[in-house]
């Protein structure tokens, strides 16, 4: 039993005048600094009946807040609950383990954390455990392989600019990577080239700590199937996993979360059959996809399209009491001044801690999707979508767009006569 820390919303809250946020809207979309190829609409939460909405149904280049889309296939999927498993197995003989992978980019090179979400699972910990089976099993000295077969195709997506790998900004997708393959423990390092080799060499490292010879270098192998489990460790949850991508907008893990859907699915976990089933599991919810494109599951390459609507679609979904399975895609957001993305946005506003948002972000690309409480108490669900910025940078298109939703998170605007 957890005490409630909110009151529930209020069902007799106005609904803003539709002139009102209409004036809101065409005055963001009419600003220079956003270009001009822009989408946005407002959707009252409880009813969701369109306020505002100017091309709304224009497919645009979403950046990050295509995130929303790998977010609610992953939890609809996947579940919440479930956990991404790093095993050992047995080899072609006894003197030989494999480590396989199964969709776990934030482990720890050392022991495992069982209060963080990077880092909850531990090398150092598969490596106690599995030296203390090899031991009991009377192997002391063993060859270790590698099985990332799970992820197939390309690591590197081909619609990815190469200075976003040189830059930091994404790292090679790989069914196990320590720390989502970072150099250096900061947001956007240089990366490992072979994300799940270093770590399977990680982990042969951390196993000889523990007193097994390490017969040969590091090499991959093919685990046989139904090959007798050694030691595992488990991942954070899905929903934690998810909460993660969409608070710090990591493209990485939103990639692989991508692949796992692709899994259970029956796609192949590549970036095309990860796109696909993504999209599958949004049409068969009853969302309108017909004009989606989905170059990845991150946003971060080129030819992603996705419409203000579709994204306003999604948070309807999440917000939905009909849907609770889909609700940390709305509920766990960065929430504006506070944290994630937006912690340094909205910093003296009044849209401060009411609005929760996932942002995207590339070259000549601005746009923002999430949850307003208004000053009256009315929730409203809005995305804005601007993909021929000019130059200059984030900063004016920002400044647009957080001065939109500024602007609706301090309505009151209700129609002159009431």
């Amino acid at each position: 039993s957890v005490p409630p820390v909110l009151s529930d919303l209020s069902a007799t809250a106005p609904v803003p005048d539709g002139d009102a946020v209409s004036a809101l809207v065409s005055h963001a979309v009419a600003d220079t600094r956003t270009g001009p190829s822009v989408g946005a609409i407002v959707i009252d939460q409880a009813t969701g009946a369109v306020i505002s909405q100017v091309d709304a149904a224009g497919p645009r280049t979403p950046a990050s807040t295509a995130k929303l889309l790998t977010a609610t296939a992953a939890l609809g999927v996947l579940g919440s609950e479930s956990h991404f498993t790093t095993s050992v197995v047995r080899g072609s003989s006894g003197a030989e383990i494999v480590l396989v992978g199964g969709g776990d980019l934030l482990l720890a090179a050392g022991p495992g954390d069982p209060t963080a979400t990077n880092g909850r699972a531990g090398l150092a910990d598969l490596a106690a455990d599995t030296a203390r089976a090899l031991r009991l099993s009377g192997n002391t000295t063993v060859r270790v392989r590698l099985d990332d077969r799970l992820f197939t195709g390309p690591a590197v997506s081909p619609t990815w600019q190469a200075a976003y790998l040189t830059n930091g900004f994404v790292a090679p997708v790989a069914s196990l990577e320590v720390n989502i393959g970072k150099l250096r423990d900061e947001e956007y390092p240089p990366r490992q080239t072979d994300p799940a080799l270093s770590a399977a060499r990680v982990f042969a490292d951390a196993l000889a700590a523990q007193g097994i010879a390490i017969d040969g270098t590091v090499a991959r192998a093919a685990a046989a199937q139904g090959a007798a489990t050694i030691a595992s460790v488990d991942s954070a949850t899905v929903h934690e996993v998810v909460t993660y991508a969409l608070q710090t907008s990591d493209n990485t893990v939103t990639e692989a979360l991508g692949r796992m859907v692709a899994v259970k699915s029956g796609f192949a976990a590549s970036f095309d059959g990860a796109t696909k089933a993504v999209l599958a599991h949004l049409t068969a919810v009853g969302l309108d996809t017909s004009s989606a494109q989905l170059a990845d599951c991150s946003g971060l390459g080129d030819g992603s399209h996705l419409s203000a609507r579709l994204l306003a679609d999604i948070l309807l979904l999440a917000t939905n009491p009909a849907h609770p399975e889909y609700l940390p895609v709305a509920l766990d957001l960065p929430v504006a001044g506070m944290s994630g993305t937006l912690v340094d946005r909205f910093t003296t506003s009044g849209a401060r801690g009411v609005v929760r948002a996932k942002t995207g972000s590339l070259p000549n690309v601005t746009s923002l999707a999430g949850t307003i409480l208004d000053a009256d108490g009315r929730l409203l669900v809005f995305a804005m979508i601007a993909d021929q910025t000019p130059p200059g940078g984030q900063i004016g298109p920002r400044v647009v767009i957080d001065g939109l939703v500024d602007g609706l998170a301090g309505c009151g605007c209700l129609a002159p006569s009431a």
